[in-house]
């Protein structure tokens, strides 16, 4: 007998297009593999996804930049094609920001966690987790918002170089515009060019105190805080090596008790009566050892199946439980447990792994999706290569923003290149 019930079918969004997002692959699998009917609404064109074998049915998304307007039409297609309710999965920010503002419209077709619509995108903008983490008293970096080119140069000043610079809402980034979620600054007229795109950015530019990274310093934590607000599933973990190395999103990660970062967790969530899936960010600084909140991601993160614990529960699954009405078994943590992308980390998933370990893209029961992304990330990577190679035998176009000095910093940006 399934521990999830079987008759309320799962949809799987993400609005951002991003073929090689093994998050959406990772949900799939999860509730699939528990008998639970799939859809999934994203990039289907190209998506490895698409050839699991749980994947009952892939949807077009709506197109990028869609109004909330656009992306309840879409859900209501899906809905309408069901025939009954579900319980929906946001897999990117501008997902669970556009559910949160529309769950009152969703219902009854979609079910979802209880709480403020504005939370999502409260938590979601990095100004406002600013002021979330004075409010609470959790640690944060040093951020700062300047209105003026002037204010730019005293921030930086104020601050010390290098600065981490960061839109606010990310999710609002024009595609192809070259700019990035979170950049590393080293200069007052880096950060200037940075600041007159402001209006091309679609939200404000925040300057940053720049932690450090080192050995056992960046951390995270996924959970789900159920319909009493208690944190269920998931857990803190390390990570080992990131993509880009040094930086950006977790190409291994290990599962790392830590009380700190799980006491945490458990405060902010508390205070902000969050409901839902959740994915946290944290940078412990090498001077104070106190560990910093980066991110708040309000949806399932893209290695959440690192958390599955001896009872089979993981964040998505504690999701369908909790709205379906079912309790959530006890499992034990399974500390040491391992998670690897790839394509990112290739020589990482041939070693042991006497903790155990979870493949993003390989599954000895669904093996399809892992030679979909192989063939597509090697014409991915080949593409790039004759960009560069390109950029090196023709004559430069100025650039307002180096890519080499522009690196992301943080899980934010989850395999968009």
């Amino acid at each position: 007998m399934s521990l999830l019930d079987i008759r309320v079918p799962a949809v799987l969004l993400r609005i951002d297009r991003n073929p090689f997002h093994h998050g959406t692959l990772g949900a799939a699998r999860s509730l699939g593999r528990s008998g639970v009917e799939v859809h999934v609404v994203a990039d289907s064109a190209e998506s490895p996804v698409g050839a699991s074998r749980y994947v009952r049915k892939m949807h077009p998304p709506p197109l990028p930049g869609a109004s909330p307007d656009d992306v309840l039409a879409v859900l209501r297609r899906v809905a309408d094609g069901i025939g009954r309710p579900a319980v929906l999965v946001p897999l990117d920010d501008a997902s669970a920001i556009a559910v949160g503002r529309m769950r009152d419209e969703l219902a009854p077709s979609y079910l979802l966690p209880s709480m403020p619509g504005a939370l999502a995108e409260r938590v979601a903008d990095k100004a406002e987790l600013a002021a979330v983490c004075a409010s609470t008293d959790v640690p944060h970096p040093t951020t700062l918002i300047p209105d003026s080119p002037a204010e730019v140069a005293d921030a930086m000043r104020r601050l010390g170089l290098p600065v981490v610079a960061k839109w606010s809402r990310p999710w609002l980034l024009p595609a192809g515009s070259g700019l990035r979620s979170t950049v590393l600054v080293r200069s007052v007229q880096q950060a200037r060019e940075l600041f007159l795109r402001t209006a091309e950015a679609g939200s404000r530019l925040l300057l940053q105190a720049y932690l450090a990274p080192g050995p056992d310093r960046d951390w995270f934590f996924h959970g789900y805080a159920d319909h009493s607000g208690a944190v269920r599933a998931g857990g803190p973990g390390r990570k080992q090596l990131a993509w880009p190395r040094g930086a950006g999103l977790t190409a291994v990660g290990c599962w790392t008790p830590n009380t700190q970062v799980q006491a945490l967790a458990e405060r902010l969530t508390h205070e902000l009566g969050y409901r839902g899936i959740f994915d946290l960010d944290f940078r412990r600084c090498g001077a104070t050892g106190r560990y910093h909140l980066l991110d708040f991601n309000p949806r399932a993160g893209a290695q959440f199946r690192l958390f599955a614990d001896s009872a089979g529960l993981d964040v998505v699954r504690a999701l369908h439980l909790d709205l379906t009405g079912r309790p959530l078994p006890d499992g034990t943590p399974l500390a040491g447990r391992a998670f690897v992308v790839e394509n990112y980390a290739p020589l990482a998933a041939l070693r042991a792994a006497p903790g155990g370990r979870e493949l993003a893209w390989y599954a000895a029961d669904d093996r399809a999706p892992g030679r979909v992304m192989w063939a597509q990330w090697c014409r991915h990577v080949s593409r790039r290569l004759r960009e560069r190679l390109g950029t090196t035998t023709t004559a430069p176009t100025p650039r307002l923003i180096p890519r080499a000095a522009s690196p992301s910093l943080t899980d934010n940006e989850k395999a968009s290149s």
